[in-house]
């Protein structure tokens, strides 16, 4: 498939100047602070549209698959982190903003229009931070797999939170932090319309493709992840896509 097949998008291509400009700089901040290592970056197509998905687990996340992916990534960030002086710095370094508690066609025609450009989208499937785990998996991520046929490369992210850590606790000084690629998952691309089966069905294929990477991520670190959130930590979030209470149902 080449660029000019994807859907077209009115939006306009997110900032990116900005983006690549402190990418340098920020991994050689990050890494004074906490050991970061990074795993199969070659697993990440160099050219071409791309959605790299990924568990949800600490509040250094996002910035850390935009800072250390082999690519600039547009991750889609929770509008309420657009506020203040930070959404000056979110806007400016090409991030977007995501409704989560409603249908959001602007975050939508921003993904289409980057993966469209050949650029990177970053979306985390999980919608908060959590376990890790993927007991939820919102539908997002497949469906704009589903809508361009673009590869969707798993990122597995390991010691982000400490554990037992709350919602917003960072590492130790000097912590190591594991950043794993998978390998890429593919589906094809389906012409409008597309029914809530059709991304249902891809969503539980990518969950399941996701799933086998985290645990190949977990053995080759020889670690886990972090446990759920103290009691009462969790943030509101849509009851939508898959809710499952543990891996083993």
């Amino acid at each position: 498939m080449s660029v000019a097949d994807l859907p077209a998008s009115s939006a306009e291509h997110p900032a990116t100047l900005m983006l690549r400009g402190i990418r340098v700089i920020s991994t050689r901040l990050v890494r004074r602070r906490w050991r970061v290592e990074v795993h199969h970056r070659e697993l990440v197509p160099a050219t071409g549209g791309v959605i790299l998905a990924a568990n949800h687990v600490g509040i250094i996340d996002g910035p850390l698959l935009a800072v250390f992916a082999p690519r600039p990534v547009h991750v889609l960030t929770k509008r309420e982190m657009f506020d203040g002086r930070l959404g000056g710095f979110l806007r400016a370094t090409g991030q977007i903003p995501l409704d989560r508690y409603a249908a959001d066609p602007a975050a939508i025609r921003s993904c289409l229009r980057v993966l469209r450009d050949g650029g990177v989208a970053g979306i985390f499937p999980e919608g908060t931070r959590g376990d890790g785990e993927l007991h939820r998996f919102h539908h997002g991520a497949a469906y704009l797999a589903l809508v361009t046929g673009v590869p969707v490369v798993p990122v597995t992210m390991i010691g982000t939170r400490p554990a037992g850590g709350g919602s917003g606790a960072l590492p130790r000084r000097g912590a190591a932090i594991d950043i794993v690629f998978g390998r890429a998952w593919q589906t094809t691309q389906q012409p409008w319309p597309r029914t809530r089966e059709q991304v249902a069905a891809t969503s539980v294929l990518l969950r399941g493709h996701m799933l086998s990477t985290l645990d190949s991520a977990l053995s080759q670190t020889r670690r886990s992840l972090p446990g759920p959130l103290p009691a009462g930590q969790s943030e509101d979030d849509p009851d939508t896509g898959l809710v499952e209470r543990s891996r083993e149902l």
